[in-house]
């Protein structure tokens, strides 16, 4: 974690950007909900930052697939230095994990198919793990590559996160070392970025595809490198070549609906309207790259309207920007800061609209609520939220402006609280599968039987959504719970059940 700045700032005028543009950015995104972050770069220079409470400028968020993006960078560097070529066969690269007699389709897939998403497999071949996620001493390489081939490589492409762990596998065996640790001499100090973690395999190969922690301006540091062929000063970090190389369209990837998902694929990059190219991750985690205006973006966000915020920062900014001399190419954290960037105070995630307390608010109060579960409520496949489909019981009580939510998962266990602001967000902490996670809350009564609760998880795209209706001749003798996730990998319907008061 850094508070550190890394990048130079600047107003948005210096650099050629209309701000009227940037407020509408902003209210844009202020409307899709869930946003916690943006910052916007011209010619290197910071003139855009804002963050949405409860998220702060020096808090890591998981990035998903933006990871993908770096394990391709890390992949250039280690074909600047002779390492390994694109065209080399996978199964010469990790021999150990290939089956013995491999088919034809398996023993023709290369670097460039896992790179490209073209490796020939069906569907995302992550699915063949999560039998073994955390199993120790599994090999998600060998289960993989156990996987069938349907197409020949390089003529389909299917999004593929198992394409890419193979990727880090094959770069964690050249070079001995996890992926983390072979980035950060050659990649992240030189761009000042300390604090970064990765996700490991039980093996303890970094994912690759998933599972990098950066913060937005670590991200923003990232795009701006990118935009500058690989160059930082007076160092090639990444050789230009590559950069080119990995952010053009290598391959077509529609058809899609959405028009800047069926612009080309390049080396584990998306390429946009514009001429721009994008890092991308789940829920809205993005880093757009404008080559001809010199402009980069970065949004992390816990939302399915992905779409929509990429559709604003392409349509919004591209013509807000006039030219203005850019400086020569280097490492702008070397030029000092031209003034300060737009910014708007006072942004926050939505919470729960309503009061503090009601009449009914004030019956239930401190009361447990045993629980039996309806049918039907689900987990996403990914776990979140895991443990609040086992709750045994629920209660509320009322500190002031504060609403505490408790919990139990079972007859016997401790109760769970999270204390949660009465129309503002208080920071806290839950055990949840015995690990206290760090969390953000807010309630209010939206109705007179009716509490919201929200719990955000600091650093995640993820948030909880909880409504408790009371009923009961007006005394709120019973409740109706129900759970939800606001993103997932699968279901968002965690719980559905019926308490009684005791």
């Amino acid at each position: 974690m850094t508070t550190t700045r890394l990048l130079p700032r600047a107003t948005p005028e210096s650099q050629g950007v209309d701000p009227a543009a940037l407020t509408r950015l902003v209210e844009v995104l202020d409307e899709i909900h869930d946003v916690h972050s943006l910052m916007v770069l011209r010619h290197g220079r910071v003139v855009a930052e804002a963050w949405w409470d409860p998220f702060t400028a020096d808090e890591p968020h998981r990035m998903y697939s933006v990871s993908k993006s770096v394990t391709a960078t890390a992949v250039g560097i280690a074909v600047g230095e002779g390492l390994l070529t694109v065209d080399d066969r996978v199964v010469d690269l990790l021999p150990d994990d290939a089956p013995e007699h491999p088919d034809a389709h398996l023993a023709a897939m290369t670097v460039r198919d896992l790179l490209t998403m073209t490796s020939g497999h069906a569907t995302d071949t992550m699915s063949f793990t999560l039998h073994n996620l955390h199993r120790p001493g599994s090999s998600w390489a060998r289960d993989i590559l156990a996987a069938p081939v349907t197409y020949e490589p390089g003529t389909r492409f299917v999004y593929d996160t198992g394409a890419t762990y193979l990727v880090a596998a094959i770069l964690h065996r050249l070079t001995g070392q996890r992926l983390l640790d072979y980035l950060t001499p050659r990649l992240f100090a030189p761009l000042g970025i300390t604090g970064a973690t990765w996700e490991q395999c039980p093996r303890g190969i970094d994912v690759g595809g998933y599972g990098l922690t950066l913060t937005t301006e670590q991200l923003a540091t990232l795009g701006q490198l990118w935009s500058q062929r690989g160059r930082w000063g007076d160092d090639q970090l990444v050789d230009a070549s590559w950069v080119d190389e990995m952010t053009s369209a290598q391959v077509p990837n529609g058809p899609d609906e959405n028009v800047d998902w069926n612009q080309g694929y390049g080396y584990q990059f998306w390429r946009c309207r514009f001429g721009a190219f994008r890092a991308d991750g789940a829920f809205g985690q993005f880093a757009v790259v404008r080559p001809d205006l010199d402009l980069v973006v970065v949004l992390t966000s816990g939302t399915t309207r992905t779409a929509e915020e990429l559709e604003a920062v392409l349509e919004l900014l591209g013509p807000a920007c006039t030219d203005v001399p850019s400086s020569a190419p280097g490492a702008p954290s070397s030029v000092p800061d031209g003034g300060a960037p737009f910014t708007l105070d006072e942004l926050a995630v939505a919470v729960p609209g309503g009061s503090a307390s009601t009449l009914v608010g004030a019956m239930v109060e401190g009361s447990e609520f045993l629980l039996q579960h309806h049918d039907g409520a689900a987990v996403d496949e990914g776990g979140h939220g895991r443990a609040f489909l086992r709750w045994h019981s629920v209660a509320v009580r009322h500190d002031a402006d504060v609403i505490e939510l408790s919990w139990t998962t079972g007859a016997h266990g401790s109760p769970r609280t999270v204390r949660c602001g009465a129309g503002h967000w208080v920071r806290g902490s839950v055990e949840l599968d015995g690990e206290p996670l760090p969390v953000a809350a807010a309630a209010a009564w939206t109705a007179h039987d009716t509490l919201v609760a929200r719990m955000v998880w600091q650093g995640t795209p993820f948030a909880l959504d909880v409504t408790l209706q009371f009923g009961g001749d007006g005394e709120g003798r019973h409740v109706e719970v129900a759970v939800d996730q606001n993103v997932a990998f699968g279901p968002t319907a965690l719980l559905r059940a019926t308490g009684l008061g005791v």
